[in-house]
């Protein structure tokens, strides 16, 4: 199955797409990667779901990446002895450790920690910033707000702290055993919520051990501020706009988006765009024009993928969504415009490794020539990403060993993964490289292609060796 289009489709699994049936459709549709979120799925649902998508991936013939979501610390207040309270502005809220419910001038932080942390002038918000606070008294034992944006409030709901830095680590003991169970369920990708400094991402690698590929969510400010530590500790990155535009003012964020994408493409790293990509579809068969134009912003930006949460996990039109989406990246890409914007962001010197040399000079060789593909050999997938990175003109096939490394690549911009044994010498290289870019509809006999390498074969980042080869009828 080919897609005509280079930037990646990643679908929220969830109780609209339970079934098999449907995840089958879901990936007809133009779903390249499934996403579970271990917010709302336990251990057996996710073995359950990820069975059910290596079934549909053994009937497709086509790599399917598997991302889990770990959940991360979710920060809320106490109860109420009474019900809601409504806040007026002004007024003074106390937030404190007396685990006694609640009333209108104060409730339980059952967050020590937080609490500590937490100094003058700090926000606070609440329930997805539709109350902000700010505090303006601190102890030991409380923290005294006073009210900016007036509201109701009730039980259990969730604190944003776009101030205060959290001391805690961004998994849990909860997202230890998710991440466990997954791993052993064999995933591809793991993302890590809330996201605060390198060491959050690399605390998941150590676990992980390269069983799974790492990527980490941009979601709060203080994210923003080691940004770069986090990309370089980082396997992918997501720009996750729900949560960073409740504890940012939302006019920063698309410039936010922007910064992103470009980091983490300029040092060859997948980036993803998420979050309300489609929202109206939950309830809608067709999105606004407005979602159309931000779904399209993100394709001319260069995303390696766009992602749907509610809409195909929750949605009333989960396929409906996913077609909309993978038919509004086909006309961007094939928009006149596209390549000259994609072009105008090059720029950065690539790495001084020969990998990487070779990677610009098979982009710059196949798009002077006119070549019909890039074929690129890779066992760890390093080769794919380093060609992927110069956004060539033309598609890149990626022939490996490995079905890991495939399912890997499935979020990866303008990659198609296949699954083949590997080389048996330069010959034997670019005879198959032509072979499966005839079959897979990439090239027809007599057309010309660049085949990428690394000799000896099957030595991981050794990328050294660039041929030009003629396509000809299949053996």
């Amino acid at each position: 199955m080919r897609r005509l289009r280079r930037c990646k489709i990643l679908a929220t699994l969830g109780p609209a797409s339970a079934d098999k049936k449907t995840i089958a459709a879901l990936h007809d549709a133009g779903a390249d990667v499934f996403r579970i979120n271990m917010s709302h799925a336990d251990h057996a649902g996710m073995r359950a779901r990820i069975a059910m998508i290596r079934e549909v991936e053994k009937e497709a013939g086509r790599p399917i990446g598997v991302l889990i979501d770990l959940q991360g610390p979710k920060l809320r207040i106490g109860e109420f002895a009474s019900g809601p309270v409504a806040l007026a502005h002004g007024a003074l809220f106390t937030l404190d450790d007396d685990p006694t419910p609640g009333d209108a001038t104060r409730v339980h932080l059952p967050h020590p920690e937080i609490l500590a942390a937490l100094e003058p002038g700090h926000v606070v918000l609440i329930d997805d910033g539709k109350v902000r606070l700010h505090i303006v008294e601190k102890t030991d034992r409380k923290a005294v707000a006073r009210v900016d944006v007036a509201g109701r409030i009730s039980n259990r709901k969730g604190v944003s702290l776009p101030d205060t830095e959290i001391p805690v680590a961004a998994m849990t003991e909860k997202d230890r055993a998710d991440l466990d169970a997954g791993l052993e369920a064999g995933v591809d990708w793991v993302a890590v919520s809330f996201v605060q400094r390198p060491e959050d991402v690399a605390e998941v690698k150590k676990i992980a051990r390269g069983r799974a590929l790492v990527l980490a969510k941009i979601e709060k400010p203080q994210a923003i501020s080691r940004l770069a530590e986090i990309i370089e500790q980082s396997d992918a990155l997501m720009v996750a706009r729900g949560d960073l535009g409740v504890e940012m003012p939302l006019e920063k964020v698309p410039g936010l988006q922007k910064r992103i994408t470009r980091m983490t493409r300029r040092v060859g790293k997948p980036v993803v765009v998420a979050t309300q990509m489609l929202e109206s579809m939950i309830v809608s068969p067709v999105p606004t024009r407005a979602e159309v134009s931000d779904v399209a912003t993100a394709v001319f930006e260069g995303a390696d993928a766009v992602m749907l949460s509610a809409e195909s996990a929750a949605g009333q039109y989960p396929v409906e969504a996913v077609a909309t989406m993978n038919r509004i990246a086909e006309e961007v890409e094939t928009d006149s415009v596209y390549r000259s914007v994609i072009a105008a962001q090059r720029g950065a010197a690539p790495d001084p490794t020969g990998a990487d040399a070779i990677a610009v000079a098979a982009r710059d060789v196949a798009e002077t020539l006119d070549l019909k593909a890039i074929c690129a050999w890779t066992a760890s997938g390093s080769t794919a990403l380093r060609i992927a990175r110069e956004r060539p003109a033309p598609p890149i096939v990626a022939l490996t060993p490995k079905a890991d490394t495939a399912r890997r690549l499935a979020l990866v911009w303008g990659v198609h993964a296949l699954v083949t044994k590997d080389a048996s010498d330069v010959d034997d290289m670019a005879r198959r490289a032509c072979k499966f870019t005839n079959r897979e509809g990439f090239s027809k006999e007599g057309d010309r292609i660049i085949v990428v390498a690394g000799v000896p074969f099957g030595t991981p980042g050794a990328t050294n060796m660039i041929r030009i080869a003629f396509t000809g009828p299949e053996n």
